[in-house]
């Protein structure tokens, strides 16, 4: 065991890979910060409609989706760190407009402010595309091939470590000074993992250039790839309707104001209680990793998720919810923990980016599409029923796949290594 404690900590003294972290930290803060505060924002200028939420996930989903049949494709044919790099610096181009433009003194768009806002995300789903199909094929090369368990472990905390911070800090700045210093502080942070970026002197392993081909015959070799790989197929789909059903924090701000009867400081920390729950799993999964009994261990964890969303549905106490919203936060890390391990360690690295293009699509835009889902069930069921219809097929999602890949269940990722 306390070889386990030391190569997971060992990683920190790859001073690459802290940088990395650094700048995902930041990158992460900022982008659910600017989330929070134009939700907030969108919920306000739409006469706080579950609907009008639910769209923004799908303004952010579509171009994603289709950006992603190209991003994969240049990020296997370009250096990864000059992709990062130009992806950092349209965060914080875009967090300087919306910075711009929340100031009555400068207010570029007076007249269309919620159009500008669906245009910014929109924008932002197309930059989003590039950074997903390259940032976790990077991660791999700043690492050796035996430590990419204990790198996604704490690529994730550093992830959810900001899904914490971030919205609760935008739902607080929101609730006492506005947008404008939201959306200020959001360029300071993008400022911050820009710049951790930079320092990033490693430009990636030599890449082998894979034969001329189209961006189409490109992503259907990626296609075709994840597809005969059954494993990966499995645990991609497991997490990608998992996600898409269980899509309940979109519309927490509706929660909190129709049921729990509260302003928008508590969105902030409600938001961020499924990250605290996943961060509190990434510490102990970094001491007790889930490997040999992997598989098992994910399905649980994914029926689990289900369980507590279902619960989060019917609470009608503040803390109760946070209760319920935490467990399911550390149950869907054990998930993303052994996903993000199994595309790195079945996908060979001249494909790597087009692999993580297409997890982006399934499993990236599914939390967008799983945000408009949610809004379109709120609308039809009412607010409460659909959290609940979204857990109850979060579990039989899982039933499902295991029925179709039974496979899943013997997954053991030391096997792998």
């Amino acid at each position: 065991m306390s070889f386990v404690k030391t190569q997971s900590l060992h990683i920190f003294k790859i001073k690459e890979f802290r940088w990395f972290v650094l700048s995902r930290f930041f990158m992460t803060l900022g982008v659910r910060m600017q989330f929070m505060t134009i939700s907030l924002q969108v919920y306000d200028e739409y006469a706080k409609s579950e609907f009008m939420l639910g769209m923004i996930g799908l303004t952010e989903a579509v171009p994603f989706i289709i950006a992603s049949f190209y991003s994969g494709h240049v990020a296997d044919r370009f250096p990864k760190k000059r992709i990062l790099d130009f992806g950092l610096f349209f965060l914080l181009l875009g967090a300087t407009f919306l910075c711009l433009n929340s100031w009555s003194s400068v207010l570029l768009f007076k007249n269309i402010d919620g159009l500008f806002l669906f245009i910014i995300v929109f924008l932002f789903g197309i930059f989003r595309a590039f950074l997903a199909a390259t940032a976790n094929p990077y991660l791999s090369q700043l690492v050796p091939r035996n430590m990419y368990l204990p790198a996604a472990t704490w690529n994730s905390t550093a992830w959810h470590t900001g899904d914490i911070v971030g919205p609760v800090l935008g739902g607080i700045l929101y609730g006492i000074y506005g947008a404008e210093l939201c959306h200020f502080t959001e360029m300071i942070f993008f400022s911050f993992a820009f710049f951790f970026m930079l320092q990033i002197k490693h430009k990636g392993l030599p890449q082998e250039q894979p034969k001329k081909e189209s961006v189409f015959e490109s992503m259907k070799t990626g296609l075709k790839f994840v597809f005969k790989t059954k494993m990966l197929l499995g645990v991609i789909s497991l997490d990608l309707f998992a996600v898409l059903f269980g899509g309940a924090v979109a519309i927490i701000p509706a929660f909190v104001d129709k049921v729990l009867g509260l302003g928008p400081e508590a969105v902030g920390l409600l938001r961020t209680a499924p990250a605290f729950g996943a961060v509190v799993c990434a510490l102990i999964m970094a001491i007790y990793p889930p490997s040999k009994k992997a598989g098992v261990t994910m399905l649980w964890s994914v029926i689990a998720f289900g369980v507590f969303t279902i619960l989060f549905g019917i609470s009608t106490n503040y803390w109760l919810a946070f209760a319920m919203l935490f467990m399911t936060g550390a149950f869907d890390n054990v998930s993303v923990v052994v996903r993000h391990s199994i595309l790195q360690l079945m996908t060979p690295d001249n494909m790597r980016g087009r692999v993580s293009a297409i997890n982006g699509i399934f499993i990236g835009s599914s939390n967008e599409i799983g945000a408009f889902e949610s809004g379109v069930a709120a609308r039809l069921l009412g607010l409460v029923p659909s959290i609940a219809f979204g857990g109850v097929m979060t579990i039989l999602t899982v039933l499902g796949v295991v029925k179709i890949n039974p496979e899943l269940k013997k997954l053991d990722i030391s096997k792998l290594e």
